[in-house]
């Protein structure tokens, strides 16, 4: 088997006034962080996870590299946030697949309560336990999985990465078919759009990874948009594994502030698509070449302003 065409989108949504989370759509790794604590903490608590998936070694697979990675990753973050006190409690939720195409496998490592679904012969199964209070209360028995949908404290977290010294990862490694899909998404989808409506959306784009990543942000943000959203959707073909292209050097982006400090996440930590045989376009939040140019702006701004000010003030 092979992982064939990948997709992923992110979108603030229609409340929030900023975007907290971060995707990797990296064959054969793929994985969404959104982050909690705050707007700007949030937002490096998602990056510094993606960043650290990344960091796996080539030929490295399985649910032990997954945990390996995250638990790096909530290392990396909670020491940030005892170092910054603007981001002290900072954290972020976790899903990850990641592809073995020669085992015909797929390990999960996840934290939190994104989710990871898998589309099998026209059926919808979630692959993640929801680490959150009403997940909890579901596998309890305590509350119907139609009462969790409208439970007031349906947003509320039991795991995070980074928020404590360690974390417990759940983990496993799945068989993978020919003609699988796999979903990975925040839950800026699944708050607001039910599985039944996610895989009608799946099938109506004919299985176009593309096409149904659009469909379902769209169909989150026409339920209101009241969080970020993020989807990352890939398929598993038959055939050969694809060998892995030699990675090509790349000089560093003079105008990417990510790149200027060792804990500032997000290189190729996302981007608009995916496929085996392509290098994906990047995609980063935060200040990057455009970023830095209204940064700049606005500081001229500023300046020129205070000269004015100086000016009047002197004519006086």
């Amino acid at each position: 088997m092979r992982t064939g065409r990948a997709s992923a989108l992110t979108d603030t949504g229609r409340r929030r006034p900023h975007n907290e989370d971060t995707f990797v759509c990296d064959p054969p790794l793929f994985a969404v962080a959104d982050g909690v604590g705050g707007a700007k903490a949030g937002e490096i608590a998602s990056r510094l996870a993606a960043a650290t998936l990344e960091e796996r070694l080539p030929g490295s697979f399985g649910k032990d590299t997954l945990a390996a990675l995250i638990l790096e990753a909530n290392n990396r973050i909670y020491r940030h946030a005892l170092d910054d006190p603007d981001a002290a409690g900072m954290g972020t939720v976790v899903t990850a697949l990641l592809v073995d195409e020669t085992a015909c496998t797929v390990a999960i490592g996840h934290v939190g309560d994104s989710r990871a679904y898998r589309i099998r012969d026209e059926g919808l199964e979630q692959l993640t336990p929801d680490h959150s209070l009403v997940g909890e209360l579901v596998r309890a028995g305590r509350l119907s999985t139609e009462e969790a949908e409208q439970h007031p404290h349906r947003s509320v977290i039991t795991r995070a990465v980074g928020t404590e010294p360690t974390v417990d990862v759940h983990t496993e490694v799945l068989d993978a078919l020919p003609g699988d899909l796999y979903l990975i998404c925040s839950d800026g989808l699944t708050d607001l759009v039910r599985d039944e409506r996610i895989l009608e959306l799946i099938a109506a784009a004919e299985d176009d990874p593309e096409a149904a990543v659009q469909s379902l942000v769209d169909a989150a943000n026409s339920a209101g948009g009241i969080d970020n959203i993020t989807v990352v959707l890939f398929e598993i073909l038959a055939g050969d594994p694809v060998p892995a292209p030699a990675p090509e050097p790349t000089a560093p982006d003079p105008d990417d502030d990510t790149a200027e400090h060792a804990l500032e996440p997000g290189e190729n930590a996302a981007s608009a698509s995916a496929t085996p045989l392509s290098t994906p376009p990047i995609q980063r939040h935060g200040a990057g070449a455009g970023g830095r140019w209204l940064a700049l702006l606005a500081i001229l701004l500023a300046i020129s302003i205070a000269a004015i000010v100086i000016w009047w003030s002197l004519k006086r």
